[in-house]
């Protein structure tokens, strides 16, 4: 009778086991490809930031550069968690030599995406992408709360940017705000296997709305032009 019992109870253990995964485990369902978090894996854009200042001697400065991100190794962050380092590197020069510019740090946990931006943790995807999800993605920083939600018309669909085509993407839309005095409109695209791909994140504060009448604001565009594993 007691062997019986014994053996009843490691059948179960067994079971309890192969039945539950972890969140960040690699199950197709959720997608966790979309975003990518591989030693050496690496993307290229052309970058492009504008700042509009009214008051400024230069009231539009516009700085167009390359950058390149890269997944580097691994750590234990101060939440206990394991982490990426996560190198950005400019140039303004293609012939050039990368400049280190940041390094932050970068995680998938809890089914979610994270990246620490100038000490602010940013969540930047939420897993699976579904139509119905929506997120703070300021939940665990100093900033206003901002959600963000997939586009539910470009879930899983392919994309092109300068003329390299994605055969499944997802774009999560940040902000889409006008009124008389604001021009706010953010979103980001990412690929499957790669990561993100493109960035289009506009806050102006505009006249009459004109949106070229712009007082202060800031601009920034990333287009993926290479990526792949160093």
């Amino acid at each position: 009778m007691i062997k019986i019992k014994t053996d009843f109870f490691w059948i179960l253990l067994v079971a309890s086991l192969l039945s539950c995964k972890k969140d960040n485990s690699p199950d197709p369902k959720f997608h966790f490809d979309y975003y990518p978090i591989e030693t050496g894996r690496f993307v290229v854009y052309d970058a492009m930031e504008i700042r509009h200042d009214i008051q400024a001697l230069v009231q539009r400065d516009t700085t167009i550069f390359l950058l390149k991100t890269v997944i580097g190794e691994q750590i234990t962050d101060l939440e206990g968690d394991i982490a990426y380092k996560f190198y950005r590197y400019w140039k303004t020069n293609p012939n050039d030599e990368w400049i280190i510019k940041d390094v932050w740090t970068t995680k998938i946990k809890d089914r979610r995406a994270e990246l620490v931006e100038e000490n602010q943790r940013i969540i930047k995807l939420v897993f699976a992408p579904t139509s119905d999800k929506i997120w703070d993605i300021n939940a665990h920083n100093t900033f206003a709360p901002l959600n963000a939600r997939y586009n539910t018309e470009s879930l899983h669909k392919n994309f092109s940017v300068n003329n390299i085509s994605f055969d499944s993407t997802v774009r999560v839309n940040q902000q889409d705000f006008f009124s008389l005095v604001d021009h706010r409109k953010k979103f980001e695209v990412y690929a499957k296997g790669v990561g993100l791909i493109y960035k289009f994140y506009k806050d102006n504060d505009i006249l009459n709305f004109d949106t070229l009448n712009i007082r202060f604001g800031r601009e920034i565009h990333f287009r993926v032009i290479d990526y792949g594993l160093e």
